[in-house]
């Protein structure tokens, strides 16, 4: 898998390279089948870390303890990575206002727990007649989370719904 990315040993072609020490040091520039013999006494391998310069730079180094670090790395890079999950609630118009309170608990949790939540206020019949009601509750949940949370994008109306995204404030994140 990672052999792809970074030529080793005898896989480097080039006449000469830029020569780095398992201590970092910078060595200088070297012919490469002098910096193989360099790095095979040591018992170790030549890995080349930067093939874009010119010679290209290459470093003794243990080849499988240099991938097993940089997988090491990656993997803490995505244990650091938290995926946003998109919550969704549906409401009606004709909503009860202690119903109502309670989906903003639910939602006051899932955003604390930094998720985003799709708001859907879906209409039936003929209450698609009274649009501004549907607002009025929208702005409602907006408001009694605007301490902790914040529009995303605009309201998005579709005939017979309306809905917002309310995702976590960057204050929030922790």
């Amino acid at each position: 898998m990672a052999d792809k990315r970074y030529k080793i040993n005898n896989q480097i072609k080039v006449p000469q390279v830029r020569l780095i020490s398992p201590d970092g040091k910078m060595i200088g520039i070297k012919p490469t089948y002098e910096a193989l013999n360099m790095a095979r006494s040591m018992g170790l391998d030549l890995v080349e870390i930067a093939p874009t310069a010119n010679p290209p730079v290459c470093k003794i180094m243990d080849y499988h303890k240099f991938l097993y670090e940089e997988e090491k790395k990656e993997r803490e890079n995505r244990k650091k990575q938290k995926e946003s999950i998109v919550k969704e609630i549906r409401i009606n118009p004709r909503i009860a206002q202690h119903d109502l309170e309670t989906k903003i608990r639910h939602m006051e949790d899932f955003i604390n727990h930094n998720n985003r939540v799709r708001v859907v206020l879906m209409f039936h019949g003929r209450e698609a007649q009274h649009k501004e009601l549907g607002e009025s509750i929208l702005n409602q949940v907006k408001e009694k989370l605007s301490n902790i949370a914040e529009q995303e994008g605009s309201l998005n109306d579709t005939g017979n719904k309306m809905i917002i995204m309310l995702k976590p404030k960057k204050s929030n994140k922790s």
